[in-house]
């Protein structure tokens, strides 16, 4: 049985920056949990930052893929630099793909971890651009195809395809 990594926000559990959660009620989501699918995990909170904790988003709105490259950072609303836990937890998330031997992940769009189609664009003014969060940036260059939780159709189509 394929094993789906999950934002742990979507499971209910409250690691959001606010302290919340941001359950999901979506039928897939729901079934996949019960067959023992969903991983969850959150990578803001496994690279080491509170809960609450400041928001933070990517500089400039670069993107994940710019800050594994070490040409952006993604900084909290004083103006601290949180990039090392951003890395740390994408890492971490790619460490438990592997465990798991996961091809797929279901994580929070806009997120600058888990975004997987836009990103807040740095200003703290709630202007989303295109473009995916770091944890999503890691997990799709190592071959684990990324879906918004606003894209189920789309990652259960995937998902039949991983188990024919």
């Amino acid at each position: 049985m394929e094993k789906i990594l999950v934002s742990a926000c979507l499971m209910g559990r409250r690691v959001r920056y606010d302290g919340g959660a941001k359950t999901s009620s979506d039928a897939w989501l729901a079934g996949w949990r019960e067959e023992g699918r969903l991983v969850p995990f959150c990578p803001e909170v496994e690279g080491g930052l509170p809960v609450p904790r400041l928001a933070a988003e990517i500089e400039g709105g670069a993107g994940g893929e710019a800050v594994l490259a070490g040409a952006a950072r993604v900084l909290a609303t004083d103006g601290s630099d949180v990039t090392a836990e951003f890395l740390a937890g994408a890492r971490g998330a790619l460490a438990v793909a592997r465990e798991h031997g996961i091809r797929m992940a279901v994580l929070k769009e806009g997120s600058p971890s888990c975004g997987a189609l836009a990103v807040y664009d740095g200003t703290f003014q709630g202007r989303r651009i295109p473009g995916r969060g770091v944890t999503t940036a890691l997990l799709e260059r190592n071959g684990i195809r990324v879906f918004s939780e606003d894209r189920l159709p789309e990652a259960v189509g995937y998902l039949r395809t991983l188990e024919t």
